[in-house]
């Protein structure tokens, strides 16, 4: 069972983390295991769903002598296919609530429900931001291939702001930020001052910022907000989505809004010496040898960042006589 790789803390009793394997360049990502006095088993994002990372779980629950009857209910803290994508899977070996936030279910429904058209919808939008139409094909292949990863979705139990769940022998608070992912929750213990947050503080790496048609219109506003709330929060240990546990948290978020605004100012730098597309900034942000799944995530951020200096008067959107959209800087 793969919960030991480079841990920078040690888990707390009642506690495992479990790194399911994923096939992007984070290679694994975390769940973890919270285990009442009782023997009530609560999992927090189980991971994307292949035959490898079903087996894993299987491999997972066995070492520690449980089987999926052990399991009370299923905590996710956003919609992404890496944090959703088994719990249909395991709603249906254990038969237990799966909770998430109102917005996280619906942004699930609209990316990955049966009326979902995402993968036609994301690549035309990138189109007309500039992207070339041999690019936007693989997108649209790129994001036919997270069908199985979460299928099925799982019938959910809504969780709202400020809710508490008994997760490992503790009481925990729903706190809901946006930017990364609509109504993304993350879950602090005050008492211990433990949080798990998911993907809404990373270590190391700063969470991907996505602006996507149909979803948040301001997507870098609502996570800087969000950054400001956990920054509040008094927090000695943080367990991520991805990456290790770590303690630096309050600085971490410090360190994520100092990010976002020098990227700003890199852009507006940028719109100051001619207007441009969204793809030719995000080419000059993120480089030209990205990969299909890198590509999409640089350029949605790029376009967050640019929703943003539009938001603040600092950028403006203008139309070329075929329709593709670029932007010029504006004071």
């Amino acid at each position: 069972m793969k919960r030991t790789r480079n841990e920078t803390i040690s888990m707390p009793a009642g506690m495992h983390r479990i790194q399911i394997t994923m096939s992007f360049p984070l290679r694994w990502m975390n769940s973890y295991i919270l285990t009442e006095p009782d023997g009530k088993v609560s999992i927090v994002d189980p991971g994307p769903r292949t035959a490898e990372t079903e087996q894993e779980w299987n491999d997972a629950l066995a070492e520690l002598g449980l089987t999926f009857q052990d399991i009370h209910q299923i905590v996710l803290t956003h919609h992404h296919p890496d944090h959703l994508g088994l719990s249909g899977w395991m709603q249906q070996m254990s038969g237990v609530p799966v909770l998430m936030s109102a917005r996280s279910r619906q942004e699930a429904e609209y990316m990955w429900g049966p009326e979902a058209s995402i993968d036609e919808r994301l690549p035309e939008y990138y189109r007309i931001h500039g992207m070339p139409e041999y690019k936007t094909v693989e997108i649209k292949e790129h994001m036919r291939t997270f069908i199985s990863q979460i299928t099925p979705l799982p019938e959910v139990t809504l969780i709202a702001d400020g809710e508490t769940l008994r997760m490992g022998g503790k009481t925990w608070i729903a706190v809901e930020t946006g930017g990364h992912a609509p109504g993304h929750l993350s879950f602090y213990a005050p008492e211990s001052r433990e949080i798990l947050c998911g993907d809404a503080v990373l270590p190391q790496i700063s969470p991907n910022i996505s602006l996507q048609p149909g979803s948040d219109p301001e997507p870098l506003q609502s996570y800087m907000q969000g950054l400001i709330r956990l920054n509040a929060l008094t927090v000695e240990r943080a367990y991520p989505g991805h990456r290790n546990p770590f303690t630096r948290f309050t600085e971490r978020t410090t360190e994520l809004l100092a990010h976002h605004e020098e990227r700003l100012a890199k852009l507006s730098e940028r719109l100051q010496e001619s207007p441009a597309h969204a793809y030719d900034i995000c080419l000059h942000l993120f480089g030209d040898r990205l990969g299909t799944h890198q590509l999409r995530f640089a350029m949605s951020e790029t376009l967050a960042h640019l929703q943003e200096l539009i938001r603040r008067g600092l950028a403006r959107e203008a139309q070329e006589p075929d329709g593709i959209i670029y932007f010029q800087y504006h004071q």
